[in-house]
């Protein structure tokens, strides 16, 4: 390879390394790309780097791979799929999700690219998070928390759905990654695990949040500094929902400073965000959006256009 082919490669390895760990489609990958440079050269070390990292056989071509990985994302059936996402500690975070978008008659089963977009946020400004306790509304598989807890130092963290099954799989993804969960919705305590040091492993619990029926004294219980969601702005009424439990938090402040909210999503309407930030007008939660960051951490699902909004609850 010249030095410029050679300087490319560390790159191509590590794109296909995150998207082939989180079992993401591989369709967007530069297979073009990659296919020409292995043909321009006489050097394969590149093509055998990316069989040995994931511990196939030389023998085995890189296009059945790509398929049998193909067959299995687009099944119409669901079942359960390990998924690990890369940090930049070069640690990771590894969920079991579903390989069905609707699961259980719910959406939550799987990894969003909100969700990944709101962690590589929390990544670049883990000051945001440092020695503070954190609400999560609707955390889903739990991947944006679980990057939190394990790059950003929180003092405790929050995670919330409402769906059972939602429930049952976040814990599970919880003990994957070494942390435990507290009962009670005011974590004290800390508990040995792997993959966290013992000093920097936040308090974690897991809370059953109905938006439509949860109280005042309900959210007042979770003493959140700071509160973040991913891709929860998807229908009317679930925004009307969550504005909802957001002029309720930001009842809970009373005399105290504001509290910081950040909403992540993907702009599939327009009109979708903008009823979201009306509703925030009526009801005077304060908002500004966040600045775009670059997408390079995570493999995004396809290419789509991300915001942030950041409210003064």
């Amino acid at each position: 390879m010249v030095p410029e082919e050679r300087a490319e490669a560390p790159g191509l390895l590590q794109s296909f390394e995150r998207r082939f760990l989180a079992a993401r489609a591989l369709r967007s990958f530069p297979w073009q790309s990659l296919e020409e440079k292995l043909r321009d050269s006489s050097d394969s070390q590149l093509l055998l780097d990316i069989l040995q990292k994931h511990e196939a056989v030389h023998s085995e071509p890189l296009d059945e791979l790509y398929e049998a990985l193909a067959e299995v994302l687009t099944a119409e059936e669901s079942t359960q799929c390990h998924r690990s996402y890369l940090l930049p500690s070069g640690d990771a975070v590894t969920l079991s999700e579903s390989t069905a978008i609707v699961s259980h008659g719910t959406t939550g089963l799987i990894t969003w690219d909100a969700a990944l977009y709101l962690a590589e946020w929390a990544m670049e400004n883990p000051a945001a998070f440092i020695d503070r306790t954190v609400l999560e509304l609707g955390s889903g598989a739990g991947l944006t928390g679980l990057a939190i807890c394990k790059t950003c130092r929180p003092k405790g963290y929050v995670f919330s759905d409402y769906h059972g099954r939602v429930l049952e799989q976040l814990r599970e993804n919880i003990f994957l990654n070494g942390l435990s969960v507290e009962p009670g919705v005011t974590p004290l305590l800390q508990h040995p695990g792997c993959g966290i040091p013992d000093l920097e492993k936040p308090a974690v619990t897991v809370a059953h949040l109905d938006w439509d029926l949860v109280t005042v004294p309900q959210l007042s219980a979770f003493q959140p500094d700071i509160v973040i969601a991913a891709d929860v702005l998807y229908c009317p009424q679930t925004i009307l929902s969550l504005v909802r439990v957001l002029q309720m938090l930001s009842a809970c402040r009373k005399d105290r400073p504001a509290l910081d909210a950040y909403v992540a999503f993907t702009i599939r309407n327009p009109e979708t965000c903008r009823l979201f930030t009306a509703e925030l007008g009526q009801v005077g939660i304060r908002w500004e959006a966040v600045p775009h960051h670059n997408q390079k951490l995570f493999p995004y699902e396809k290419p789509s256009e991300m915001g942030m909004l950041k409210l003064m609850l």
